[in-house]
């Protein structure tokens, strides 16, 4: 746990502490308006209500939205193939570059799960995959080029229906 916190630290973009001190700043500002409305006791509440929610969720949301607009990019999945010689699900693809940056370091993330054909469980089956895998890419990727990637699942045994998710984190 030690090591992600100190990853996610050191990969913070100067548009991140943007991001948070205004969230910050906001917070203090929405404190300031309901001290000065306190006579109106439940615009007062309602304004401190918001402003703790600005701040618990505001990060969070506003870390995923500046990240989805600084890192554009697009998977495409070419292949998958369940191996005869060994026990290991490979999974060819592309990584395409669709932003105004250079990526130095794309994270992917694969995901298997179950395909029962029941329409009440398959759609809770992607948030629950039964095999993980992810591996690092350390290529540059210009803006508008792609890069090929094979990424292993492993051990991998299942003989049924199945899908997969397939999601990357570039820097």
């Amino acid at each position: 746990m030690k090591a992600k916190i100190t990853d996610f630290i050191h990969h913070l973009l100067i548009y991140d502490y943007l991001l948070f001190g205004g969230i910050f700043i906001l917070f203090i500002l929405l404190l300031v308006i309901a001290i000065i409305f306190r006579r109106k006791l439940a615009l007062a509440i309602f304004l401190v209500f918001l402003a703790f929610g600005v701040l618990i969720a505001g990060p969070v949301a506003g870390y995923i939205i500046l990240h989805q607009y600084l890192f554009k990019h697009h998977l495409i999945i070419r292949e998958t193939k369940a191996l005869q010689f060994t026990e290991a699900l490979l999974i060819k693809g592309d990584i395409n570059n669709t932003s105004k940056r250079v990526f130095s370091e794309c994270t992917l993330h694969a995901g298997v799960y179950k395909v029962t054909h029941n329409k009440y469980i398959d759609p809770i089956y992607p948030y629950i995959p039964f095999k993980k895998s992810s591996m690092v890419l350390h290529e540059t990727i210009n803006p508008g080029k792609s890069k090929p990637f094979k990424l292993f699942v492993e051990p991998f045994r299942y003989s049924k229906d199945y899908n997969i998710t397939l999601k990357a984190e570039c820097r």
